[in-house]
């Protein structure tokens, strides 16, 4: 099978890529002009140089692939859609959906993220039916908008068979922005003295990719799997990643009501200079959010999914970091 890869210079794209040249399958990596690409080197992928807000571009890359698997986006933790955001995460995929149907492809994966299927409100993991009810708490930001205005597109297109992964917060290799694997750069580096005490679902993301394969091969039309494997705080994370590091983590939880006032002033400050702060209420908020708790048991079901634990991802990240010395 030939497979075409959208974001395959990301963290979910990239793993994606080797986990279907190790099954034997030729991948085909779209890549803006822009992009690096040299920590994939070695793996021999086609490129094709495409932008998400170039459909023709898009289509003349899809051409001969029978699968397509959409994993490029804006990941920005700005409170409100920003221009970029819109065109990218909703405009792009409308373009990908309609290359998909000029290109002759026979399947989509659509990676969403969990962060379109509501939050608990009652400290049990939610599934793929929970309502969305982002606003309630405030985590209704940009990037949770647009991921939910894509995501809708791709389940409203009923002309196009499409399956949609929604994977949890990933830990792995190959993330050489790095996306996720920022915290495992910083707490290397000592930049993170205090962690939090929200709930968040985390996974490794090799599970993710060979669950987007599953997901092409066994998924049902219109039907999307939550990806993950363990809730855990932001300490306890934090701690098994300097476990794992061999170095210090964050010596202490920050009391939310200190966190929520350095978020205020973040804000302030980002009114004041335009310039965005380290902290500010956006992520004060999904620091200490409690609602981030998800199961997996459909994806374990239908697509034969196997949850890859947090500590496995944690330690190829590491492996791979200091590989090419980013720690």
């Amino acid at each position: 099978m030939k497979a075409a890869i959208t974001g395959a210079t990301g963290l979910v794209g990239a793993n994606l890529a080797v986990a279907l040249a190790e099954r034997g399958h030729v991948v085909r990596c779209t890549r803006r002009s822009s992009s690096r690409i040299d920590h994939l080197a070695a793996f021999g992928f086609e490129w094709a140089e495409a932008d998400l807000r170039d459909a023709d571009a898009l289509t003349r890359a899809f051409e001969g692939c029978e699968a397509v698997f959409h994993c490029a986006a804006v990941v920005d933790i700005h409170p409100k859609p920003t221009p970029l955001m819109q065109a990218v995460n909703v405009g792009g995929t409308a373009n990908v959906l309609q290359a998909v149907r000029a290109a002759g492809v026979r399947r989509l994966v659509h990676c969403s993220s969990v962060v379109t299927v509501g939050v608990s409100e009652d400290g049990r993991p939610v599934d793929e039916t929970a309502p969305f009810n982002h606003d309630r708490f405030g985590l209704d930001d940009g990037y949770v908008l647009t991921k939910r205005e894509a995501e809708a597109l791709v389940l409203a297109a009923e002309d196009v068979d499409a399956v949609v992964i929604n994977p949890t917060y990933m830990f792995g290799p190959y993330d050489a922005r790095p996306s996720s694997g920022r915290m495992i750069v910083e707490i290397a580096q000592g930049r993170i003295p205090f962690s939090s005490s929200g709930v968040n679902n985390f996974v490794d993301v090799r599970a993710v990719a060979a669950g987007a394969v599953a997901a092409f091969e066994r998924g049902r039309r219109g039907e999307r799997y939550i990806l993950g494997d363990a809730d855990m705080r932001y300490d306890e994370v934090m701690a098994l990643i300097a476990e794992v590091l061999g170095v210090r983590g964050p010596r202490a939880v920050c009391p939310s009501w200190l966190a929520g006032a350095a978020g205020l002033a973040g804000d302030l400050a980002w009114r004041l200079t335009g310039k965005e702060p380290m902290i500010h209420g956006n992520t004060v908020r999904w620091g200490y959010a409690q609602g981030a708790r998800y199961d997996s048991a459909k994806a374990i079901a239908e697509l034969g999914y196997a949850p890859g634990a947090v500590r496995e991802g944690v330690a190829a990240a590491v492996a791979w970091f200091r590989q090419v010395g980013m720690i």
